[in-house]
């Protein structure tokens, strides 16, 4: 067991866990500034849709084939850096759009950015993590990222820019701080935490493959993909479109609605750190079926208790659901797999859940919406939650170590 607090084992997980979070911080920065966007841009639910689609549909297939071949070609970190770098540019580029077609084209190139950098970032932690901690530092890097900056300080941060400066700057500040974390992970990762192993870049035949067939021999990647592309989907059934929800069908805010988002946030960070290390305690598929059950009931909490005094409690203990994600994204197909499949193993969960869950899933919730009724998107994420336990019981129970 590494001790102390100042090891390399923790500023690995803290730097990946920042670059993770202005990864996120600029992901989810159209979400919450969505109700300036689509007024200005005369969007609708659909066009919402199709924009969070089209970020994960690149990202998808970036997240899968950009890691596997920085695997086979030994050149994760250059790849990892060089990513950070291109998706903090990109950022520039939503601020700039003045149409659909031009915010879909600058969501589709920050996307092809962004794939890599998480499949990456959870395998160095993982090669860095000490036996019992993987869970909880998995968790951590999904806690200050996702959650941290991209939840709880991004719809504060960003909607007081825009409400003072405009939506159009908000895009930019949300750019600026990955290029200097981009220059700290050239600095700090060392070649051992980056470098692929031997047996995933000996040979030029290994090099030519992209190991799929040999991954879904195993049992948890087959059936963890099924419940990535749940988890995935339920987040993604709500995500871009719970801010426009509650200012324009339950009346919020625009302050109300950003303070709303930002407690959600505070929920995914305590759930991203509670939940995986809670696993690390008591088993993976005991946690995973215990909170995954707490998202089939957010929809109801949102729907049902608005305007009461349990509306916002409600909401806060149900998105611990946001928890799991690093659990199926990194911690399952990371010790399920033999270690020269392990980046690839998490590239491919990840890029297959954001095309389930990240592309067509939004775009059925938006259609939806449209369609028959504004809340549609929410049963749609409490159907994608339970549809999810059948795919999380199929899974074998795995070491913890």
């Amino acid at each position: 067991m590494k001790k102390g607090l100042f090891t390399y084992e923790n500023g690995i997980v803290m730097l990946m866990a920042l670059t993770f979070g202005c990864l996120f911080f600029d992901r989810l920065a159209l979400n919450f500034l969505m109700p300036y966007v689509a007024k200005d841009l005369n969007l609708n639910n659909t066009q919402i849709g199709l924009l969070a689609g089209a970020l994960s549909l690149a990202w998808a297939f970036s997240s899968f084939f950009s890691t596997a071949w920085a695997e086979v070609n030994n050149k994760k970190k250059i790849v990892f850096i060089v990513a950070v770098f291109v998706f903090s540019i990109c950022s520039f580029g939503s601020g700039l759009a003045t149409s659909f077609i031009t915010l879909l084209l600058a969501r589709l190139v920050m996307g092809f950015a962004e794939g890599p950098v998480i499949p990456l970032a959870q395998n160095f932690v993982e090669r860095e993590s000490s036996p019992n901690r993987l869970g909880l530092n998995a968790g951590i890097l999904q806690a200050f990222g996702s959650a941290l900056f991209g939840s709880i300080l991004a719809p504060v941060l960003l909607v007081q820019i825009a409400e003072n400066m405009g939506w159009r700057n908000a895009f930019f500040v949300a750019g600026a701080p990955g290029l200097l974390l981009g220059l700290l992970a050239w600095k700090f990762v060392k070649a051992s935490t980056a470098e692929s192993t031997k047996a995933s870049s000996a040979s030029s035949e290994e090099k030519s493959s992209l190991n799929i067939s040999e991954l879904l021999k195993y049992n948890n990647i087959k059936y963890g993909i099924g419940a990535a592309c749940c988890v995935f989907g339920w987040w993604f059934a709500t995500l871009p479109f719970i801010s426009n929800y509650f200012v324009n069908t339950q009346g919020m805010s625009a302050d109300d609605m950003g303070k709303t988002m930002g407690l959600l946030g505070v929920s995914g960070l305590v759930s991203s750190i509670i939940v995986p290390g809670l696993s690390d305690k008591i088993g993976r598929k005991k946690v995973l079926m215990i909170f995954i059950s707490l998202g089939i009931l957010y929809p109801f909490a949102v729907y049902f208790l608005s305007a009461t005094a349990l509306h916002l409690p409600a909401m806060f203990l149900a998105y611990f659901t946001m928890g799991t994600i690093p659990l199926v994204a990194a911690v399952i197909p990371s010790e399920s797999v033999p270690v020269h499949l392990k980046a690839k193993a998490i590239g491919l969960i990840t890029a297959v859940g954001e095309i389930v869950g990240g592309v067509f899933i939004p775009g059925i919730a938006g259609y939806l919406s449209d369609t028959i009724d504004p809340s549609a998107f929410l049963w749609v994420a409490s159907f994608l939650a339970t549809l999810a336990l059948f795919f999380v019981n199929k899974l074998h129970n795995i070491s913890r170590n």
